[in-house]
């Protein structure tokens, strides 16, 4: 699941704050105003358990995905895998990984598959946020099945790792060997971390590599790069600000375990955890 922008990333400067005009299931959607463009098909045969993998490529936004008239197990989650949660709809944040098994049981025919992005005024108007889920043996046409009101929605805190060995060290706040501490700010849609901004290296990272560079600190600028010393406990406290969130930590590929969450009205998102 990706969203398209139809103005060059050059105009945009930054995709925070700016909406993007379609969202692409598969590389394929439909925008407001636009033609009635392919949608993308998913195939299966009945009585048949399908592993759908589900990626949020998106900028900015979130998905709510869904199958009409079908549930999904969750199984896995960013690359770990979890104890199996029937849901009947899940949210998708960007960057985000779901393994969800689907089990094709429903009378032969097509399904709407459902991807309605976080973005105000989103709707399944005219087949935007749509993909098909068809059977074998179903007549070639658009679904004709509605939404029905989710009593089922994945709610994070009920994921349970499958093999969960817990982190080292003493279970508490500010106990670990390492302890990192990252404010994330959003200025005119540029994002820093502790007040650096990430700025792309002059010379190519793979070129700086076969040029003799060793060390990751020589190969991004000045506080791009956290050093962190081999077989430690690291305690890590992400504290977010201003527009732009939820976020996921989808991208640390590290199993760990949440010390605690905490969010107030000023600032909803601020975790700590250990890995």
């Amino acid at each position: 699941m990706d969203n398209r922008y139809h103005v060059v990333a050059p105009v945009l400067s930054h995709m925070i704050g700016v909406n993007g005009n379609s969202t692409l299931i598969n590389g394929l959607g439909r925008y407001q105003g636009g033609p009635k463009s392919e949608l993308a098909v998913v195939n299966v045969e009945y009585g048949k358990r399908y592993r759908l993998r589900l990626i949020g490529m998106s900028c900015n936004p979130s998905f709510l995905f869904s199958i009409d008239n079908h549930n999904l197990t969750v199984i896995e989650a960013d690359g770990q895998l979890t104890e199996p949660l029937l849901v009947d709809s899940l949210e998708i944040l960007a960057g985000q990984r779901y393994s969800v098994v689907l089990n094709a049981n429903r009378p032969v025919s097509n399904y709407w598959l459902r991807a309605l992005p976080s973005t105000t005024g989103s709707t399944f108007k005219d087949g935007q946020n749509l993909a098909i889920l068809r059977y074998e043996g179903a007549p070639i046409l658009d679904p004709t099945t509605n939404q029905t009101n989710s009593t089922m929605p994945l709610v994070e805190n009920n994921l349970h790792a499958l093999i969960n060995p817990g982190a080292p060290g003493i279970p508490g706040y500010g106990k670990a060997d390492i302890n990192l501490q990252m404010v994330v700010n959003n200025t005119g849609g540029v994002y820093s971390i502790n007040n650096v901004t990430y700025r792309p290296p002059t010379v190519p990272v793979l070129l700086q590599i076969l040029s003799g560079a060793q060390e990751a600190t020589d190969l991004l600028p000045d506080g791009s790069v956290f050093v962190l010393e081999a077989n430690k406990v690291v305690e890590l406290t992400m504290i977010t600000g201003g527009f732009g969130g939820p976020v996921s930590f989808a991208h640390i590929r590290t199993p760990f375990d949440v010390s605690h969450v905490l969010r107030v009205a000023s600032n909803p998102y601020s975790w700590c955890k250990h890995f």
